[in-house]
């Protein structure tokens, strides 16, 4: 006999009687009913298994790879296989944790070279990446722009500060190139006099002195309950797209990116 979920009411006449109830009072069949028969259960396990062992699985059903769950749709048992088994389908690989397969679906391997640095047409996976190569002075077509003019276009962009910190009396990074000596050297590493850092090469910390490890965070979370300060684009970006303060999602980042480098428009999230 089928029931109703939220009041119980029950339909001797079977499961459309109940389905047209719910649909007139806005009342939810059962959460874990069986696809088949009136039965419901606690959770999906318990039902999968009640399935399983009364062969009460219907035509199509999707069942999950590593555990006996059923689920309706290849969109449920994707939900479950990530979430509760760090399970990649496509793949066929696990993952020790939730972080690590969601930087995995959202590697280059699965979403592809989406972003496009607007002016040498180069494709990055991420926003990040596309972040890294204008802040690095690394695009060909573009030399001249760096950390410095990427901040500038953000503030034009963001006037009212939600991503971009407002640096009064800012005039840039210094221009200046730090060159580390040999007193340096302190018997055992290379250590940098501002951080006490040690560094196995010269040039290693030398690279870390020109960058932007010392100079002044230029960002910050637009999440009020988070706020933290970034001294970089690709590093707010990075830390967005990461959904750790749960402020937007991965693909929200994606879209804005658009109109950061384009410059076109105002900043809102």
């Amino acid at each position: 006999m089928y029931e109703c979920g939220d009041c119980y009411r029950r339909f001797p006449s079977g499961w459309r009687a109940r389905d047209q109830h719910c649909n007139a009072t806005g009342h939810s069949i059962p959460d874990f009913e069986c696809f088949t028969c009136y039965e419901y259960f606690d959770d999906n396990w318990e039902r999968s298994q009640h399935m399983h062992d009364w062969y009460h699985l219907p035509d199509e059903y999707y069942e999950c790879a590593i555990c006996i769950e059923v689920f309706r749709s290849n969109a449920e048992v994707t939900k479950h296989e990530v979430h509760n088994h760090f399970y990649c389908r496509d793949c066929e690989r696990t993952f020790n944790n939730f972080n690590n397969i969601k930087m995995h679906l959202n590697s280059r391997t699965h979403r592809g070279e989406q972003i496009t640095c607007p002016f040498c047409k180069r494709h990055f996976a991420t926003a990040t990446g596309l972040a890294h190569h204008l802040e690095g002075a690394a695009c060909p077509n573009a030399p001249s722009i760096n950390r410095d003019e990427v901040y500038k276009l953000v503030r034009r962009v963001d006037p009212h500060g939600m991503i971009s910190k407002k640096q009064i009396g800012w005039t840039g990074s210094a221009t200046s190139r730090y060159e580390a000596s040999d007193r340096a050297w302190n018997g055992y590493n290379w250590e940098c006099y501002f951080c006490h850092r040690s560094f196995g090469k010269l040039e290693s910390l030398n690279q870390h002195l020109n960058s932007p490890a010392h100079q002044q965070p230029l960002y910050h979370c637009p999440n009020h309950n988070c706020r933290l300060d970034f001294k970089t684009l690709a590093a707010i970006i990075n830390h967005l797209e990461s959904e750790s303060c749960s402020f937007m999602r991965f693909e929200q980042v994606q879209k804005k990116i658009g109109g950061i480098v384009r410059g076109d428009r105002l900043l809102t999230f």
